[in-house]
């Protein structure tokens, strides 16, 4: 269990102190749903945690196994929905992995990927579009 608590600051803006670190991190509505989107929306960090989620476990993989990962890239788009319910519609994650990554090292990174725990619990209704590039 991680505690993890969330305080509303008015003006559609939140901040959230992650219990075990102390981290703080400010939400923002965005533009187009009321807010200033001066920071990460609720769902941006929803498309962040799933893109970090995945590159991490290829990280643990890496790690464990020896490979190396060091300039790894991930570029994420995030749509929302055009008519309501608002929510996120589809997200689309480009990997840029770096050179020198074995057949078999490129097929267990993906699946770690894949099997990440924001993935897994993420609705089936969220359109996900992954691509892996290799240098």
């Amino acid at each position: 269990m991680v505690p993890i608590s969330v305080s509303y600051l008015g003006d559609l803006r939140c901040e959230a102190v992650h219990g075990p670190s102390g981290v703080r991190l400010i939400t923002d509505a965005p533009v187009d749903n009321h807010g200033k989107g001066e920071s990460f929306s609720p769902t941006d960090l929803m498309a962040t945690a799933y893109g970090a989620c995945m590159t991490t476990i290829m990280g643990i993989v890496a790690k464990r196994d020896g490979i190396q990962l060091a300039g790894l890239r991930l570029d994420i788009e995030k749509h929302m929905t055009a008519a309501p319910p608002r929510r996120i519609a589809k997200l689309v994650l480009r990997f840029a992995m770096p050179a020198g990554l074995s057949p078999a090292d490129r097929i267990k990174l993906e699946a770690a990927a894949r099997a990440c725990p924001v993935a897994l619990s993420t609705s089936a209704d969220v359109a996900i579009d992954v691509a892996f590039a290799y240098a």
